[in-house]
């Protein structure tokens, strides 16, 4: 009994350290080999300091959502090395070729909108692409509301789809169409977001941009594409119903991360790519994960 308390605290500790190293990094200077191993540790922790109930796997996942975070943003750190490790000109031609010579986002900001004008649809596939930020975490929201059996599978398959993009921000940082545009490597591109932000928001739009923006090169995968993916497929075994609208949002969100000028159409095909490696590996990984799962269940409060 009094070495079941010990784990639990223990337990509870190492959690309490999880969510604390992300936030002290900076102040603390720590190497990223240590943030991974102290962050990405707590989910395991929090298996160990709780029985399991939906509140628990819930936090689980929420525990490796902010070890992702603090990864994702991490590059970041070092903003002049970042730089110059982004590529920016390799995704330009395979886009032009995709759009028959000329850029997608170009193709369709010419048909689309007016300089200095803003739309109805600006607004619209604005508010697509903010919504993101719900719109994956939220679907495995209604499978544990609806379907709880099938909510760790679920949420196993969203953590490596963030996990496997997060690879590729790390390998090959790579800048977005509008940084481009800034930058003089392609021709012109409005980041419609943003001004729609500015009209929307008022004041309150830098310091939300600011709080949310993290890394700026972090567009290959895209996330927001591979993500929703994810989320559709996860959908699609939950009901029909669910899955025509996680399908919807995966059309909308596309043809808006482009017309945006927030990814070339190379970064969704490969966050589309970054989903389907995962689902596909995930019957080949099972045996592994239900193993350690065993392993960390026989450790959990009550097994015994």
């Amino acid at each position: 009994m009094e070495s079941t308390r010990a784990l639990r605290l223990l337990a509870w500790g190492a959690v309490a350290v999880g969510v604390a190293t992300p936030l002290a990094r900076h102040r603390l200077r720590l190497r990223a080999p240590v943030v991974s191993a102290l962050s990405f540790q707590a989910p395991v922790a929090l298996a160990l300091a709780t029985p399991r109930t939906r509140a628990r796997d819930a936090g689980i996942y929420a525990l490796q959502m902010w070890a992702y975070y603090a990864h994702y943003d991490m590059p970041d750190d070092d903003p002049d090395r970042l730089l110059r490790r982004t590529r920016a000109d390799y995704p330009i031609p395979l886009d032009r070729i995709l759009g028959l010579g000329e850029l997608p986002t170009t193709r369709l900001q010419r048909a689309l909108s007016r300089p200095g004008e803003l739309r109805l649809h600006d607004f619209a596939l604005s508010w697509v692409h903010w919504s993101w930020f719900v719109m994956p975490h939220g679907s495995l929201v209604y499978v544990l509301w609806r379907h709880p059996s099938r909510f760790p599978r679920s949420a196993c398959l969203m953590a490596a789809t963030f996990d496997l993009g997060l690879v590729g921000y790390w390998a090959l940082p790579t800048a977005p169409p509008w940084w481009a545009a800034q930058s003089g490597r392609i021709e012109p591109v409005r980041r419609i977001m943003v001004e729609t932000g500015e009209r929307f928001w008022k004041r309150l739009w830098h310091p939300l941009y600011d709080s949310l923006e993290g890394n700026p090169f972090a567009a290959m995968p895209s996330l927001h594409f591979g993500t929703s993916v994810m989320a559709a497929r996860i959908l699609s075994e939950a009901g029909r119903m669910p899955g025509a609208l996680g399908w919807a949002y995966v059309i909308a969100l596309g043809f808006g991360l482009i017309y945006l000028g927030e990814h070339y159409v190379l970064d969704l095909i490969a966050g589309f790519a970054v989903a389907e490696v995962v689902r596909r590996a995930a019957p080949g990984a099972l045996p592994v994960v239900v193993a350690a799962g065993r392993r960390v269940q026989r450790l959990e409060p009550g097994a015994h």
